[in-house]
């Protein structure tokens, strides 16, 4: 069975425990350019977990919601049906890793993600992409995501996907504060993170409008046609090769004649 992790956005103090401890466990460098706690936090190649800061209003006041965010890890993941070079696959207890000995860097992952999870090392001479692998060898081992062990509020629950489904509904069926909808249950054909909340999930920056079917289908109609792009792609670059060679040949033949004309 996959294996998910419930979180309860109305337990989340904003701490920031997740977010060290995903860099530890990863070897993530922190950057002051790209935060991944407060208002301004977001995900980036360094940043495989951010926790945002959002001002939403209750009533007539106004209030702070603390809500984590990383790879959804998705049932039928579309990064992985568009990555043709088997750089990333979905493991079978849930977590969808990335090898980068095997990626190419087409970047069709990034493409393909409804989610916009996927960053690229823009920065580096061989640059990787980049996301949480919902630490996939301590899953393997039967332990919990190490950000997951260090929530001191209790915001995080690990388990098996359909058990943690069952705990929320008990959660928002018997809590007339919560929103009645288990983000992640059915979005893109259902996600191994869910997320209850007390507030629309769209106030908290979540894409609602994201299809319930699973968008491996729409990927691999698209992925057919990457042979004749790539073919295509290549003819351009080889013309483009030949046409700069030859004009700069015919450049420096140019700069000859011209230093040969003036001795005369």
């Amino acid at each position: 069975m996959s294996k998910g992790v419930l979180v309860d956005v109305t337990r989340c103090v904003g701490c920031g425990s997740c977010v060290v401890a995903c860099k530890m466990w990863n070897d993530l460098k922190y950057t002051k350019e790209i935060p991944a706690i407060g208002k301004d936090a977001r995900l980036a190649a360094e940043n495989w977990t951010v926790v945002n800061k959002v001002e939403v209003k209750k009533g007539r006041k106004s209030a702070w919601r603390f809500v984590k965010q990383q790879c959804l890890h998705c049932e039928e993941p579309a990064c992985a049906s568009a990555c043709f070079s088997r750089a990333i696959q979905k493991t079978g207890s849930g977590p969808v890793v990335y090898d980068a000995k095997l990626c190419v860097g087409c970047r069709y992952c990034m493409l393909a993600c409804p989610f916009n999870i996927p960053k690229y090392e823009w920065d580096k001479t061989f640059p990787r992409v980049r996301k949480c692998q919902m630490c996939a060898g301590r899953v393997e081992k039967g332990e919990t995501p190490a950000c997951v062990g260090v929530c001191p509020a209790g915001a995080l629950t690990y388990g098996e996907r359909e058990d943690l489904i069952r705990q929320a509904r008990e959660k928002i069926n018997g809590n007339s504060g919560y929103i009645k909808h288990i983000y992640g249950e059915k979005e893109a054909g259902g996600t191994s993170w869910l997320y209850i909340s007390d507030v629309p999930f769209e106030v908290l920056g979540f894409r609602t409008n994201v299809t319930t079917r699973p968008l491996p289908g729409y990927s691999e109609s698209i992925l057919r046609l990457t042979p004749a792009v790539g073919l295509g792609w290549g003819a351009v670059l080889t013309g483009l090769y030949v046409y700069n060679r030859r004009r700069n040949e015919i450049a420096r033949e140019e700069k000859g004649n011209n230093k040969a004309n003036k001795r005369k």
